[in-house]
């Protein structure tokens, strides 16, 4: 393998994380989306990093993905909220955008391609926790189930095509770079409004809990998922801390911190989130040779150096 990426959402949230661990190992990478990148990356990597537009709903794929050896597919137009407005624009969007995306690689003769899931969505209300990848994808958002959808596509067409897919399903990243205007990411969400004297609003009690991790853990994983020269029997891997969190565990982290007390509005429970999902990581660490290596103090700790240092990437 010559070592060329292709990272479609390349300047988001984990698009921009991995392709600074990609620049570093010494590939070569693009990085497309819609607008260029509104940061620069570190000087040891600009040379290795390029970036061109990307439509989605209207690629020139042909051309986009001539010449990588790796695709990383992290585009997604919607939010869990936003999903639930529009499943049929969600649908249409972002699953068809994917099919197109998968036709063009089947029409080249193939190739590798790494999917962004969400471990968060796809399983729904647990039968097992935490829970394994073999779990049934019962989704109870359309954002949830349009990457159900997608990942379904996916297996299709590795059966069909031969087209080696591969999936990450991510729990909940955090840290920086995660745009906060989006509304996702209780973690990195929180530690904003802290730093800046804003109240923090969480839906419910308090108490559910979520599986969360730090962006360059994330990354990590996923890298190591995209340079394996074999995955063997598993194409689909969780990829979280393992550990269970509740909204109010997060909020005495942050307290702690910071050594200050944080002004909380509670609001009415939201219908759609599950009370408790924890991701069981262990394919990920016998499989792929990766775990967490940060605890989520210490996730907490370099996030907030990032936050203030007005870094576009973690430290």
């Amino acid at each position: 393998m010559s070592g060329h990426h292709l990272i479609l959402g390349g300047c988001g949230f984990i698009g921009r994380h991995v392709a600074l661990l990609l620049a570093r190992k010494g590939y070569n990478v693009v990085i497309a989306d819609r607008v260029e990148p509104d940061f620069r990356f570190p000087p040891d990597v600009e040379g290795r990093i390029s970036w061109q537009r990307l439509e989605f709903a209207s690629a020139d794929w042909e051309n986009l993905i001539r010449q990588a050896d790796v695709i990383h597919h992290y585009v997604w137009t919607s939010l869990p909220a936003s999903a639930n407005n529009n499943p049929l624009g969600d649908l249409s969007a972002n699953v068809g955008g994917t099919l197109t995306l998968l036709e063009a690689v089947r029409h080249r003769g193939g190739g590798r391609i790494v999917f962004a899931s969400s471990g968060g969505t796809v399983y729904g209300r647990l039968l097992k926790c935490p829970v394994p990848e073999d779990h049934p994808m019962m989704p109870t958002t359309a954002y949830g189930a349009g990457k159900a959808a997608a990942e379904i596509y996916f297996g299709l067409y590795r059966t069909l095509h031969g087209v080696d897919c591969r999936v990450g399903r991510i729990s909940n990243p955090y840290g920086v770079g995660q745009v906060i205007a989006r509304g996702q990411g209780a973690v990195t969400t929180f530690l904003h409004h802290a730093l800046h004297k804003q109240p923090i609003v969480i839906w419910g009690d308090g108490e559910i809990v979520r599986d969360y991790i730090h962006i360059t853990d994330a990354a990590t994983a996923v890298v190591n998922l995209a340079l394996r020269p074999d995955v063997n029997d598993f194409h689909t891997y969780n990829i979280g801390s393992g550990v269970g969190l509740s909204l109010n565990n997060i909020i005495a982290q942050i307290e702690k911190s910071l050594n200050q007390r944080l002004k909380v509005r509670r609001e009415k429970g939201r219908a759609f989130d599950v009370p408790v999902s924890i991701l069981d990581i262990s394919r990920a660490r016998n499989a792929l040779g990766w775990k967490p290596q940060l605890s989520f103090a210490e996730g907490i700790t370099r996030t907030l150096a990032d936050l203030r240092s007005n870094s576009p990437l973690s430290s």
